[in-house]
């Protein structure tokens, strides 16, 4: 399974194309259970709980998952080449080659336009095994073979040319300079090249800038020409498809390509058992302080895999986990972590701290270690083992019921010797023994297998056990996996079908109604999503509340009078649900994902919390250190700090009103000052019955889930009577904010300008599309200028956003760029931005940003958790989808003339105001 990283490894996320929203054709029901007969040319393999396997002559392996349950389609082609390929010279090619990808073959020359035209969600991704493209789109014949016969053509015709390389060069190193920015990201990277001696893993994916810069044309296309062959890719198609009908346009657009005649380079590095502690230190400016310990562990294929898997969790997860209790509870760091990494050949396990602001501390990082190595003296217990495994269980569970979800998993299992892996390590994990977590914890957790410390000379080292190969044809031979899944119903997402299918009623209770819209249909794997709203107060009961409603809604799952929070985290994890508390000033909202049967129990277990939430002393001191480390790594952070001067600047209101934005140095002082009686004060005083709404999407008994908010509300207090809080349109003079950051490889431009408009307003289809052309798509103005043809930013964008309650709101335009290409940057923006307001956009510009538009309207309702947020929002502005429809419908009546008017009624470039931040030089 595809595992995140700790919250703090993430800055930008990578992409290769921008999620763009699909256009909807249904199809009629496919039974996966009776996997068509193959067209000639076309060989049936083996079939695995819905999933066929078939083989081309040419030998590229093709997975059909179909799945009826959700009208759209995921494909993925997985090249079985990453950066474990890669020889002396070429470090960062598989990921350059992912980029050239889309630069187009002799007949299709403009991918990424043509993905946005049509409205596909797609990406590209490169790892040490594999490199994979995939695309999700609501269920549509034209666009399914469209992008099949695009993806046979890129596999052996993309042109690989140099003049699209150079134009591609500054948009990777943009993307290299992102990465730099993010302390953990370069700390991992450092220790795996530490961790690894000899064997490529120890080489990051996105490759020495040396290589990649002076990369040599020929070289590349040979790369290509080795590795994008039919014989060294796996084709999945997930979700809602004809699967013969599929098939045969898969053998009509790949059959043709011959099988290669070459021979695939034979890789033969072993990488030692490691013999001695490994140190690395980076020195950076900015951020806060890290501990990790990286260790050996062996391939995900091996039957050891599934324990290591669990033992991560044992060791990592918060708050049950061995590191958070040892670290956390003690407060010696803010939050811990742990993941493994399964590849094809043995990968490493990684764990660690994140600390607050200050210097490391000997007794911290003897603390971790100590921690991490005393299997032998305080051995692994059962109920450790059986938290973590029903933790995993239903990680895998929610993977497993979403096709999108499930095509990026078999992706990663094809990487790691076959797409089996995926449910043979579900029963792995199901049938691991108390007994194999002690011994891989034994085994692999040692002194001598460890990246961190200092090397210190041990008489007696003790080495871990080299793996051995894994016969994966033995261990899968027979293999069936589950006979019990379920798959859902063929459900039509337009407007009208939601509304029709939707009950909107009250549920009428002695301390206040319940507002519920209820949307019951059978999905694969019978999951819900639902979410619970709960309002409260006015602007004049909230002053000076602001950071104490923040708190008391992230605190509410912490602990109540008659919970742990690892009682109520294991209570959620039982019941399968996944569920989150958050909140603003006015409003807690509870979000849970689970199933049919677990619904109720999961909606009354949330009500429990939110009424009997504790604060305890404890976990409010946490939550202070976590929030203090954050913002001490938003000081330094480029999009931190410019969008923070951008909000403050024109802020009318005092410092103790809800909409006041405050500045680092009073956030710390706010943070410092929070106390737990002010959070029993305000949850005592504002939560409560009154003004609740209730929305759920997916399998569930409706009469049920009533009766369980009924329960669960049944003699709460009533909350005090809630008006919105708005932050009505003011004009705001224009002001220029140049940041000086030190040590950033990357930096953020940041413009925008207060905009007086509605989204009721008669022209805001027009201006919504007007910005949709200016910076929204892959196809906008400044992308294509910006992005494709100067390559100065990985990502620039703009963002038009009004309220729908009062006419405010605001236009917004942003880029990451090297900070060396700050004025080409800044004039490429603004002569786009001149352009548009001179020329206009023409009618084909118009006419296709409708259709693109349309179409990701169209799959953004065909995703569950869009419809509960939705409706969540429909029913505090009393309305429905028929809104949805009718927007729709004058999107699709616009003309360029419209667009071109609310363009240059609503852009002033003359108002905006402009913070860029980073290092740059004078």
């Amino acid at each position: 399974m595809t595992k995140p990283l700790p919250p703090f490894a993430y800055g930008f996320r990578r992409f290769a194309t921008r999620a763009i929203l699909p256009a909807v054709l249904l199809l009629p029901a496919v039974q996966a259970q009776t996997p068509p007969a193959p067209p000639a040319g076309v060989a049936e393999v083996t079939a695995v709980e819905g999933i066929t396997e078939y083989r081309l002559d040419n030998g590229l392996r093709v997975l059909l998952a179909p799945d009826q349950s959700k009208p759209t389609t995921t494909v993925n082609m997985t090249y079985l080449v990453g950066s474990r390929q890669e020889n002396y010279g070429e470090t960062g090619m598989a990921h350059l080659l992912e980029h050239m990808m889309f630069k187009g073959t002799q007949t299709q020359r403009n991918a990424l336009g043509e993905f946005s035209r049509r409205g596909l969600q797609a990406n590209g991704s490169t790892w040490t095994d594999r490199t994979n493209y995939f695309a999700s789109f609501a269920a549509n014949d034209d666009n399914l073979d469209w992008y099949l016969r695009w993806q046979a053509d890129a596999m052996v015709n993309s042109r690989i040319a140099r003049e699209d390389l150079d134009s591609e060069m500054t948009v990777v190193r943009n993307e290299m300079e992102s990465g730099e920015n993010n302390p953990f990201r370069v700390l991992m990277s450092k220790m795996m090249a530490a961790a690894y001696q000899w064997h490529n893993y120890g080489k990051t994916t996105i490759g020495a800038r040396s290589d990649v810069e002076g990369v040599d044309i020929d070289r590349l296309r040979a790369f290509y020409r080795t590795y994008y062959q039919p014989d060294n890719a796996v084709l999945i198609v997930a979700g809602h498809f004809d699967p013969a009908r599929t098939l045969a346009t898969i053998a009509s657009a790949f059959g043709p390509l011959p099988r290669p005649t070459r021979a695939l380079p034979r890789l033969y590095t072993v990488e030692p058992v490691q013999d001695g502690e490994r140190a690395v230190t980076l020195r950076r400016t900015g951020g806060a302080p890290l501990l990790g310990a990286m260790y050996h562990i062996p391939q995900g294929g091996h039957p050891d895999s599934a324990a290591m898997e669990l033992l991560s969790g044992i060791m990592g997860d918060a708050p049950s986990g061995r590191l958070y209790k040892a670290l956390v509870e003690s407060k010696l760091a803010s939050d811990t972590f742990g993941f493994t990494f399964d590849m094809y050949d043995p990968g490493v396990a990684m764990f660690g701290a994140q600390l607050p602001p200050g210097p490391i501390q000997d007794a911290t990082r003897d603390l971790l270690l100590t921690t991490l190595e005393s299997a032998r003296t305080e051995p692994i217990t059962a109920e450790e083992l059986e938290r973590a495994r029903t933790k995993w269980l239903k990680d895998w569970d929610q993977a497993y019921s979403d096709p999108q979800r499930v095509g990026v998993s078999l992706s990663e299992s094809i990487a790691q010797g076959d797409w089996r892996l995926f449910f043979l390590e579900r029963d792995r994990v199901r049938g691991v023994k108390l007994a194999d977590v002690q011994r891989v914890a034994e085994s692999y957790l040692l002194q001598s297998n460890r990246t961190l410390g200092s090397y210190v000379p041990t008489e007696t080292p003790q080495r871990a056990p080299l793996p051995q190969p894994v016969d994966l044809a033995a261990a899968l031979k027979g293999y069936r996996g589950d006979p019990d899944f379920a798959q859902g119903e063929a459900f039509d997402p337009t407007p009208a079908n939601i509304d029709a299918r939707t009950r909107r009623t009250t549920l009428k209770l002695d301390n206040g109604p319940v507002e519920l819209a209820l949307l019951p249909k059978q999905t694969r794997g019978k999951v819900v999503n639902a979410r619970l709203i709960l309002h409260f107060g006015d602007a004049d009961s909230l002053r000076g509340q602001r950071d104490v409603a923040y708190a008391t809604a992230a605190l509410l799952d912490r602990g109540t009078a008659s919970m742990t929070r690892q009682q109520i985290e294991d209570r959620f994890d039982a019941l399968h649900a996944s569920v989150g508390f958050g909140g603003s000033a006015t409003d807690v909202g509870v979000s849970i994902s689970t199933t049919r049967d677990n619904l109720g129990p999961a909606v009354e277990l949330a009500l429990d919390v939110l009424r009997n939430a504790s604060f305890p002393d404890d976990q409010l001191d946490e939550f202070r250190r976590g929030e203090l480390t954050a913002i001490e790594n938003d000081r330094q952070e480029p999009v931190a700090v410019a969008r923070r001067a951008l909000a403050r600047n024109g802020n009318p209101w005092p410092a103790d009103d809800l909409r006041y934005v405050p500045t680092f140095d009073e956030k710390v002082a706010i943070t410092k000052s929070l106390k737990r009686d002010d959070l029993v004060a305000f949850h005592r005083r504002f939560y409560g019955a009154g003004n609740i709404s209730f929305v759920a999407v997916g399998d569930f008994d409706a009469q049920a889930v009533q009766q369980s908010l009924a329960r669960g509300l049944q003699g709460w207090r009533q909350a005090p009577a809630y008006t919105r809080v708005d932050d009505p349109y003011r004009p705001i003079p224009p002001k220029r904010f140049d940041l000086s950051l030190p040590d950033k490889a990357n930096a953020y431009y940041s413009a925008t300008q207060p905009v007086q408009m509605q989204d009721t307003a008669p022209d805001f289809p027009a201006a919504y599309l007007a910005n949709y052309l200016l910076g929204g798509s892959e196809t906008s103005r400044l992308w294509t200028r910006v992005r494709e043809r100067e390559g100065l930013s990985y990502n620039v964008r703009s963002a038009l956003s009004v309220s729908s309650f009062l006419p405010v709101g605001n236009w917004t335009i942003y880029a990451i760029y090297a900070p060396s290409n700050r004025a080409r940057l800044e004039t490429a923006v603004n002569e786009e931005i001149q352009r548009a307001l001179r020329d206009g956009f023409t009618a084909d510009e118009v006419k296709d940003g409708v259709a693109s538009l349309l179409n990701l309207r169209r799959l953004a309702r065909a995703q569950d958790r869009t419809v509960v947020r939705t409706w969540s929002d429909y029913i505090e502005l009393k309305r429905s989808f028929a809104y949805s429809a009718e927007l729709d419908r004058k999107f699709g009546a616009l003309t360029a003339g419209q667009v071109n008017e609310a363009l240059r009624k609503y852009l002033k470039p003359g108002s905006f105001s402009t913070a860029v931040a980073g290092t740059f030089k004078e």
